[in-house]
């Protein structure tokens, strides 16, 4: 029978190791010291016990093993389709470490962190929760494409810190409402409220050395404004520009979603309909237009004279 291990680490009191090692050799083994040779037949009997427990010993081990401090959160809504681990996502499933959220084109997840923050993932989006410890307020995330909206509760531990990190660029922040969008090479970040600090990586790293430029090589955003992290550095460098309004309004639109189950409605139905009114309102204009042209507006009904049979 092969070893049963049982290891884990406690993140937040350091480190403990648990171990659990046992075979049934060995146990068999210590039993005939303590029994003595007293006859095959009297093993046997014991052997047959000692399976027994074994067997009600090894039930529970999983349980046991499970390694503490390892829950993040929980899926509050969701717009199908989405999954977890590639697995369907569904309302009130538990966020472990470590768990990957993907949602296709017509699906958003939002997900409650077990410290108060909200993560809203858009379409066409993927995002792991590398970390997320309540208690210290580590959190680790990681967005390899896609759009994510962050409502982050204030970190007040010495140590805490909240990252998001994009294949070009780590976003990080002390409290404050962002939206992170990631496709073709180019990262754009847009505070909402507070600020955030954006470090570019990789070959996004040159950057000017102005008053918004950490010691790290930091880019402070402040609400209101936004900034592009790309392969393409400007000549002037990287730095955080107004938001324009539209943009504004459509990060948001673009990682909204209803708290209860959503109607069945079609994925550019706001597109749709802005069509179908302004379809309406050019009919209505050409009618206008064609009845003006016509000699305008029809003549009011009158009454016949009776001598003439005529209106007058």
């Amino acid at each position: 029978m092969p070893d049963l291990p049982c290891n884990h680490s406690d993140h937040s009191q350091g480190s403990v190791t648990l171990t659990f090692s046992v075979t049934l050799a060995e146990f068999v083994s210590a039993s005939r010291i303590l029994l003595g040779n007293k006859g095959e037949t009297q093993l046997n009997s014991f052997n047959r016990l000692t399976a027994v427990v074994l067997s009600l010993l090894l039930s529970p081990l999983p349980a046991l093993c499970q390694p503490p401090g390892d829950h993040a959160g929980q899926i509050k809504a969701l717009i199908p389709a989405a999954t977890r681990n590639a697995q369907p996502a569904k309302v009130k499933d538990d966020l472990e470490w470590n768990d990957l959220l993907k949602t296709e084109q017509a699906g958003r997840v939002r997900a409650g962190l077990a410290d108060g923050s909200i993560l809203s993932v858009g379409s066409n989006s993927e995002l792991r929760v590398v970390q997320h410890d309540a208690a210290s307020q580590q959190t680790s995330l990681e967005m390899n494409f896609g759009k994510v909206r962050s409502k982050v509760v204030k970190i007040t531990q010495p140590n805490g810190k909240f990252e998001m990190k994009t294949p070009n660029a780590v976003i990080g922040v002390v409290g404050t409402e962002f939206y992170v969008g990631y496709e073709a090479n180019r990262t754009t970040v847009i505070c909402y409220t507070g600020q955030v600090m954006v470090t570019p990586l990789g070959n996004a790293k040159v950057m000017r050395n102005s008053s918004q430029s950490g010691s790290d090589g930091s880019i402070a955003v402040a609400a209101g404004q936004m900034i592009i992290i790309s392969t393409e550095v400007p000549p002037g460098g990287f730095q955080s520009n107004p938001t324009p309004p539209a943009l504004l309004q459509a990060s948001m639109a673009d990682t909204n979603l209803p708290d209860g189950p959503p109607p069945a409605l079609h994925p550019h139905l706001v597109r749709n309909l802005i069509i179908g009114i302004g379809a309406a309102a050019t009919g209505w204009a050409v009618g206008i237009t064609q009845l003006n042209s016509s000699g305008g507006a029809p003549a009011a009904a009158c009454r016949p004279n009776p001598k003439t049979g005529q209106c007058p």
